[in-house]
């Protein structure tokens, strides 16, 4: 009876460190969190063991936790890791390793850091993106000829900013086997001289008569990619990111090395639609991994091209182009057989939809298949739905279809669009508090490398709709703005809404992964004009500091 009750003093005596021993407290810290009842908890102190949350409070809970590690967070502000629901993952780490173009405002420049980087690179084919002839002082495409006067001796292929247009030099259409008779594909659109000769420039499906003779990327270039892009997405905040289209080798590549425990975020994927080897993805069946650091149960379709190409499919005519309405991508019937092979085995379909008329097609395809097959209920999208009818907006609600946005597109696009549309067809463009009102969880992105991947400059768009000059004064469109709440729940628990995963991400409550950020911005309540500058200090994901910029670390 004695050995019983020394083994039981024992026991109670060591339940504190037992307990506690790997516990980890951060207090002194300002920390918001959205939360699934809908308030957004303010809160001083969190503590978490084994990468997961267990509690959340005021500076009185550090005493609770005599054993834990204690990490004063000197006042610092302390966030959810913020989530981009569209962003191209391998794009981004490609794109840092690539030709930059995304600031140049001319031809004549571009042409300069195109040359510099062809005479130091020592790739066979030399490929960029970021170029914009918005940005240019002629607004109009540009040719082959314009791109052979610095670098003939090379294919050269520049994407467009959007990603839905490339600009290649003659080299590469030689290369190609392109000739000069050749036609659209449907889908696509090859821009012609006078004389009806290709310029060099393709739009959307005609992309691919170029890009399909670009040799295949190694498995090692893309798992590079893959480090270069976590290093830097980890470095702004964001702890999980969704892959809006991901090929086979891609694919391969997650699982790899999800299952040997190196992927630097987590990652919600979609299976790209157009690749040949779709419907062997989907038989192999979705992916999870019990760490939650890979996702895969959805596909990405693609309906229309982008605004800035005029390949987005619109009801009416371009404001600038008289007689051209953009291009479907796929057919109703098209997008309907799609939406039935992924429903069939259980996967989400994700539909990239730019413009009203792909809006409206996209939503009918949907309404159908629900009928015939069901599937209402995976938590399906569509990618930005920035030009809806707004006799369409409700559909989302009705068909249970998230809008996943881009807030930063608006203040990118706000000049350009209001010369393709007219005010008539703006009446529902970008319309994210819209949606928010009707009970529709907007999900927001970046659409990194389209855009930057700095969620800040995101929130920063959604709170204020102006430019980073603070135009227009009142914001573009300003009855669409979101609050700071209702931006920090769009990045963070809506994403994770719109991947299943809200009850493991997204915020910081009692049994979630340990997913957070310190700041040095209060972006609840600093002046609006520093939410986009705000700086991430460190990165913490399931526990685990991952990033911390040059500074005294917290003690």
């Amino acid at each position: 009876m004695k050995n019983k009750l020394f083994a039981l003093v024992m026991a109670t005596a060591l339940t504190p460190l037992s307990i506690w021993a790997n516990t980890t407290v951060v207090h002194n810290i300002n920390g918001y969190t959205p939360t699934n009842n809908g308030d957004l908890a303010n809160f001083q102190t969190l503590v978490f063991k084994d990468g997961r949350v267990i509690n959340r409070g005021n500076e009185s809970l550090v005493s609770s936790y005599p054993d834990a590690t204690v990490i004063d967070g000197q006042g610092k502000v302390l966030l959810p890791g913020l989530i981009d629901a569209h962003g191209h993952i391998i794009g981004l780490g490609q794109n840092l390793m690539r030709l930059d173009l995304r600031d140049t405002t001319s031809i004549e420049e571009m042409g300069e850091k195109l040359k510099a980087f062809a005479s130091q690179s020592e790739q066979d084919w030399i490929i960029g993106r970021g170029w914009n002839q918005e940005n240019w002082p002629v607004k109009e495409f540009a040719s082959a000829k314009d791109l052979d006067k610095y670098v003939s001796d090379k294919p050269v292929v520049l994407s467009r900013i959007d990603g839905h247009a490339v600009w290649v030099n003659t080299k590469a259409m030689e290369l190609a086997g392109l000739k000069a008779d050749a036609k659209s594909p449907a889908g696509g659109e090859i821009i012609r001289h006078e004389d009806g000769s290709p310029t060099g420039v393709f739009i959307d499906k005609a992309e691919n008569l170029i890009t399909s003779a670009i040799p295949k990327t190694s498995m090692k270039s893309l798992s590079s990619a893959l480090d270069k892009a976590g290093e830097h997405l980890l470095s702004l905040g964001i702890t999980s990111a969704h892959d809006a289209g991901i090929d086979k080798d891609t694919w391969q590549l997650y699982k790899d090395r999800a299952e040997n425990h190196t992927l630097p975020i987590r990652i919600y994927a979609m299976l790209s639609a157009a690749d040949p080897q779709l419907e062997s993805m989907l038989k192999a069946g979705k992916v999870h991994d019990n760490q939650d650091m890979l996702s895969i149960r959805s596909v990405k379709v693609y309906a229309d091209g982008a605004l800035g190409s005029r390949g987005a499919a619109l009801l009416a005519d371009y404001a600038d182009r008289k007689g051209h309405k953009g291009l479907m991508l796929e057919s109703q019937e098209q997008l309907q057989e799609i939406y039935k092979l992924c429903f069939t085995h259980g996967f989400a379909a994700h539909t990239h939809a730019i413009g009203d008329r792909a809006n409206r097609e996209v939503l009918d395809a949907y309404e159908a298949v629900f009928k015939s097959t069901g599937g209402k209920l995976l938590r399906n999208r569509i990618e930005h739905a920035q030009i809806v009818e707004p006799s369409d907006i409700g559909r989302f609600k009705e068909l249970k279809i998230i809008p996943s946005m881009q807030p930063v597109h608006a203040t990118s696009d706000m000049h350009m669009a209001e010369q393709r549309l007219t005010d008539n067809q703006l009446q529902g463009a970008y319309a994210w508090q819209t949606f928010l009102a009707q009970g529709s969880r907007v999900a927001a992105g970046s659409d990194f490398p389209v855009e930057l991947a700095n969620p800040f400059h995101g929130l920063y768009s959604a709170i204020t709709r102006q430019d980073h000059q603070g135009q227009p004064e009142a914001g573009w469109r300003p009855e669409e703005l979101l609050t700071r709440e209702q931006a920090l729940r769009a990045f963070t628990l809506d994403a994770a809404y719109s991947a299943q995963q809200e009850f493991k991400l997204g915020s910081l409550e009692k049994g979630k992964w340990a997913d957070f950020i310190l700041v040095d911005t209060d972006i609840i309540s600093a002046p609006v004009q520093d939410i986009w500058q705000t700086q991430v200090l460190q990165t913490w994901l399931g526990g685990t500091k991952r990033y911390e910029r040059d500074a005294p670390a917290l003690q």
